[in-house]
């Protein structure tokens, strides 16, 4: 069945394999309509992929966020397998990214939370058996660093999850390298740590702090801190994701461990507001909230071992990622 994935391999004109894909042909996205899904959906079809899938149920991601990517939508739930198997026809490499996300939404519904992120991983690697996908790219989360202190958190620290989407994140990654160790499947499982950008939803209970940030600004409402604002985190313009993630696809990078996907910057929420305060030229008013349940204080990756597997990697900066994420909101208050 080996041969069979090589043989439909995307070639060039000379019948060589295409250096900007690997020679890889189909890629299944799973959560492709959500935010990261559909910014990785378009840097794969710009990288020359010829048949991106985006499998979601739309539950958190939007059909729109894949307006003008050449990408085939396929609406479906990780925890059906008819569709799981419709979308994995032919594939070369899975992305899996569809989750139930938040740490708040987790303590409201913790079952839910263990459905989808754990059972519903079972469900994607059974599948990708079934149609001999030899390749899986998977989100995990700093989460799982939880109560763990020690700073940079470094891939060999102990786990310590402090909430029902931190330790469901943890049976994420757990489970697609015991299938790689188990089944021969090759596994990259990556530990997100604050992703941000464009088509990041804003307006909700379970915001994350950029987009609540950026659209208050914008609405001309007090940005809402959670705790007194000194809490740090090691924020990722999804431009890099994005950007491992097709490298990581094109070059079939596999690890036995997780491997944290942040660049070891450390910045306050305060930091954040300060950079936007630049960017809009006027202040911001803040209004103070209580620290959310379960949220650490501070987080912060060791990207030592991204480094060594992705060495020509270069992070887009925080305050042009920042830049980008206002513009894209702005233009959609534009188009209004």
């Amino acid at each position: 069945m080996a041969t069979e994935r090589a043989d439909a391999r995307q070639v060039t004109s000379d019948g060589q394999v295409d250096p900007a894909t690997g020679g890889v042909g189909k890629v299944v996205v799973t959560g492709g309509a959500g935010f990261i899904g559909a910014n990785l959906c378009r840097a794969l079809t710009e990288m020359g992929v010829a048949d991106v899938v985006a499998l979601d149920d739309l539950s958190t991601g939007f059909a729109s966020n894949l307006d003008g990517v050449k990408a085939t939508l396929v609406e479906g739930s990780i925890l059906d397998p008819d569709a799981l198997d419709e979308a994995m026809v032919g594939a070369d490499a899975v992305v899996h990214l569809a989750a139930r996300p938040s740490v708040p939404r987790s303590i409201a519904d913790p079952e839910a939370s263990h459905r989808v992120n754990a059972s519903g991983t079972v469900e994607v690697l059974e599948a990708m058996r079934r149609a001999d996908v030899g390749h899986m790219v998977v989100a995990s989360s700093s989460s799982v660093y939880g109560a763990n202190p020690e700073l940079p958190k470094r891939e060999s620290m102990a786990t310590r999850p402090m909430s029902p989407y931190a330790a469901s994140k943890l049976a994420t990654e757990a489970y697609a390298l015991s299938w790689q160790h188990s089944f021969g499947l090759d596994v990259l499982a990556f530990r997100f740590f604050n992703v941000f950008g464009p088509l990041q939803p804003a307006g909700h209970a379970y915001a994350a702090v950029v987009p609540a940030f950026v659209r208050a600004a914008l609405d001309g409402e007090r940005l809402p801190v959670h705790g007194d604002g000194t809490q740090s985190r090691d924020f990722t313009f999804v431009g890099s994701v994005c950007g491992v993630i097709c490298d990581a696809v094109r070059r079939r990078v596999a690890s036995p461990e997780p491997v944290n996907l942040a660049f070891g910057s450390r910045t306050s929420l305060l930091e954040v507001i300060g950079l936007l305060e630049g960017l809009l030229d006027r202040s911001l008013e803040r209004e103070h909230q209580p620290p959310r349940q379960s949220d650490v204080p501070h987080s912060q990756a060791d990207c030592s071992s991204l480094r060594s597997l992705f060495p020509d990697i270069e992070p887009v900066p925080l305050e042009s990622g920042i830049r980008q994420t206002l513009e894209w909101f702005q233009a959609v208050d534009a188009a209004r």
